[in-house]
């Protein structure tokens, strides 16, 4: 395995969502904890995130609330005080070791703004909503790869899903390191598709030894 590019996806891979979902749960009335266990519900089921909002909220409007958190100067999204600890080392540590280094996930337009103000090393930053794709669609991938300039082959996708990172990753011939952290990394399971992954890690920080030596 020759690896000359790492991408990484955004949500639970690089920002800690915990503080996200905790705001939302405070602005629709409900207790974290109870907002928590009806997401990994969701999770468990494997539906898409939103339905734990129509739990709380049926017809709930995203769009509608966001402007409204806005207006109400609570908005919704991340900064750099989201971001996991171990990411800046370790983007840094991998463009030392002469890799190509790319942030690409399902995120809206507004998230690149927020993760270039936060001075990361990366030669490559964008969003599924830029590239009007979005995982697990083949083209999202076809997009990694035509931007990179790399072979399929050559890129290592990392991400915390086993839906939207580790299933379409390989079924696209591109490897892929599971990250377990998140509620999605420690919900979701499937030994077959694991035993498949280039690397199985517990921590960013430990990516750029498993490199070296791989």
């Amino acid at each position: 395995m020759t690896i000359r590019a790492v991408f990484f996806d955004v949500g639970e891979t690089l920002i800690n969502e915990g503080r996200i979902y905790g705001a939302w749960a405070d602005w629709l009335g409900v207790p974290r904890h109870t907002f928590n266990a009806v997401l990994g519900g969701v999770i468990q089921r494997g539906e898409n995130h939103m339905a734990v909002f129509e739990h709380f909220r049926p017809g709930f409007d995203l769009a509608a609330a966001e402007a409204a958190r806005a207006e109400a100067r609570i908005p919704n999204g991340f900064d750099a005080g989201d971001l996991y600890p171990d990411v800046r080392e370790t983007l840094a540590e991998l463009r030392k070791m002469g890799l190509f280094v790319g942030i690409a996930g399902n995120q809206p337009r507004t998230a690149t703004a927020a993760l270039a103000a936060m001075d990361l090393e990366y030669d490559l930053l964008a969003t599924s909503e830029e590239w009007g794709v979005e995982k697990p669609l083949p083209a999202f991938f076809d997009r990694v790869v035509a931007e990179s300039g790399f072979a399929a082959s050559e890129i290592l996708y990392v991400g915390d899903r086993i839906d939207n990172d580790v299933r379409p990753t390989l079924a696209y011939g591109m490897p892929v390191a599971f990250l377990r952290r998140g509620p999605w990394g420690h919900v979701q399971d499937d030994p077959e598709l694991l035993a498949r992954c280039a690397f199985r890690i517990d921590a960013l920080a430990e990516l750029p030894g498993l490199l070296r030596t791989s």
